[in-house]
């Protein structure tokens, strides 16, 4: 668990741009689904496990989940952070204002053919020195960690060494987007605590991340409600692709793509719900719920995804297919 600060100055980590949606996470609070109260936690939680080791935090301490656009964030004291999950330009500096660098910011070639490093970046300060996803980055008092937009994938999770100190509620700090527990999602000028640091870095020049795949494929069990649906909506869900719906979030991620007809008219009363849960709403379009899902729902449930996981990175758009436990 992460350590309260200790006297002194404090530690803190001020907010100077939020970004998107910027959500502080741990491994969630599970357990108090009897009281309605969902896990939620990182959408990746080994992804932020993950950067937790690299700064030498507990795996459970809390982090930020930094959704697509990227933010900017001030360390009060000297630290270290740790960034994994979707691959984006990281950039720390003073914060002085200058020329916008081009070229490659790790041999400063002008003539570099990396297109991703190439061309003006908008947050890029004069004075600034880039740093990668996957290893530790040392922040002096006072500097400015820039986190770019994600090249691939959706999410990427931020550890300091500390960890995020905010009070945590039913065991958890991580926000719930659904509930409201857990703190608000960040907002440019908010400030948060962070715990003292319980060991050092971890030893290691560069940690690689799975690659973001363009397709998912995920491994569907059937049922409680599958004899709600014909024998061709099994079929179809089975054996053709839908896609990511822009308004996909934490609480689930929505499908587009072929309906499926049901057998059985009529609404349920309400039931549980569990990560995974392939919801079926009256359009016939699939559902798949994620961190921050009810824990009841009348929509009947066609199968449970056996790992969320990868729907952490999946943009609007992303093809997605599902298959059962025998293919």
């Amino acid at each position: 668990m992460t350590r309260p600060p200790a006297g002194g100055p404090s530690r803190r980590l001020e907010v100077l741009r939020a970004g998107a949606l910027t959500t502080v996470q741990d491994q969630g609070r599970p357990g108090w689904a009897h009281l309605g109260v969902p896990r939620s936690g990182a959408l990746d939680p080994a992804a932020l496990r993950l950067a937790n080791r690299l700064v030498g935090n507990p795996e459970d301490a809390a982090g930020l989940e930094i959704t697509l656009t990227g933010c900017a964030l001030r360390l009060t004291r000297a630290g270290t952070v740790a960034l994994t999950g979707a691959d984006a330009d990281v950039w720390i500096g003073d914060g002085r204002l200058g020329d916008v660098p081009t070229g490659d910011p790790n041999t400063g070639d002008p003539n570099t053919s990396d297109a991703r490093r190439t061309g003006p970046h908008p947050d890029v300060h004069l004075g600034d020195r880039p740093g990668d996803v996957g290893r530790p980055l040392a922040v002096p008092a006072g500097a400015v960690v820039r986190i770019g937009p994600a090249r691939s994938g959706l999410r990427t999770w931020l550890a300091v060494a500390g960890g995020i100190a905010v009070p945590p509620v039913l065991g958890s700090r991580s926000t719930d987007t659904l509930s409201g527990l857990g703190p608000p999602p960040l907002r440019d000028g908010d400030t948060l605590p962070l715990g003292d640091p319980a060991g050092d870095p971890a030893p290691v020049d560069v940690t690689v991340g799975p690659p973001t795949p363009a397709a998912l494929r995920l491994r569907l069990r059937l049922g409680p409600r599958d004899d709600w649906f014909t024998p061709a909506a099994l079929d179809r869900l089975l054996g053709t692709a839908y896609t990511v719906s822009p308004v996909s979030n934490r609480v689930g991620a929505r499908l587009t793509g072929a309906p499926l007809p049901r057998a059985v008219a009529g609404e349920l009363p309400s039931e549980g719900l569990v990560l995974g849960a392939v919801q079926v709403p009256a359009d016939g379009q699939p559902l798949i719920f994620l961190a921050d899902h009810p824990t009841t729902g009348g929509y009947p449930v066609v199968g449970v995804v056996d790992d969320v996981t990868p729907l952490a990175q999946a943009r609007p758009g992303t093809t997605v297919t599902f298959h059962g436990p025998q293919r």
